[in-house]
């Protein structure tokens, strides 16, 4: 069976690398080195290394194994783009995302300015959906660098979400998941920025998906936006969900 996760906007999770390091604003709290931390401390053997970057060769091929076609989320815990993975290890698992057709594959990279340069070497097959995190302005470069790539879906997340994204250019942008910061250290997010970014969704017409106003009770908090839902798919997506 895949992994199962409490992400809103995936089915399941994949993990053949775990572990990262912090390398932008929105890295500050991150919920997978805390739940890495938890899961050493209960003996899982994935987590021996705690959050160091740690490659599980024997995982590389599972979703082969999947039969039931599901949305994917590839390496919840890591970042397949971290310079401690080998060019070859992407490879092989863009290899596995390429014969696994009958999935849907979805990655999110902070390291944009690597995927721009694999992404004449990777196989863009229609079931591999690219994304990079973009939490504040300092980092809308990473939707440039994105543009440039051969994904056939092509999304950013916005989560968390720590300033205005007012020059934010989603043309080209197929999909767009916003989100506020969730927990005991959470940082705020101002409403208008949600909205700023749900107006200019709907111009480029981006699908939009509004995870959650985060904060320290996230639950309670919910995921309405002036009273609707926004839980929206790329339309080239034929829906697993």
């Amino acid at each position: 069976m895949t992994g199962k996760t409490k992400i809103e906007w995936t089915n399941a999770s994949w993990n053949p690398i775990t572990g990262c390091t912090k390398i932008s604003e929105g890295c500050l709290n991150c919920y997978a080195e805390t739940f890495s931390r938890r899961l050493k401390a209960m003996g899982n053997p994935r987590y021996t290394n705690g959050f160091t970057v740690t490659i599980h060769p024997d995982l590389i091929t599972k979703p082969l194994s999947w039969r039931k076609p599901q949305m994917i989320f590839v390496n919840s815990m890591s970042d397949l783009f971290h310079e401690s993975v080998p060019d070859d290890i992407i490879l092989k698992i863009f290899e596995t995302m390429n014969k696994a057709s009958w999935h849907t594959f979805q990655i999110l990279t902070k390291r944009s300015e690597r995927l721009l340069k694999l992404s004449p070497k990777l196989t863009w097959t229609e079931n591999i959906w690219m994304g990079v995190s973009i939490e504040n302005e300092n980092r809308l470069y990473r939707a440039d660098h994105l543009k440039q790539t051969g994904a056939y879906i092509k999304f950013i997340s916005a989560e968390p979400l720590l300033t205005s994204l007012s020059k934010i250019d989603l043309n080209g942008i197929d999909w767009l998941i916003v989100g506020g910061e969730s927990g005991h250290n959470s940082r705020p997010m101002n409403g208008d920025w949600v909205i700023e970014l749900r107006n200019i969704a709907e111009k480029t017409n981006t699908a939009f998906f509004f995870k959650q106003w985060g904060g320290f009770n996230k639950k309670k908090n919910g995921h309405l936006l002036e009273g609707k839902e926004y839980y929206e798919y790329p339309t080239k997506l034929q829906k697993i969900i």
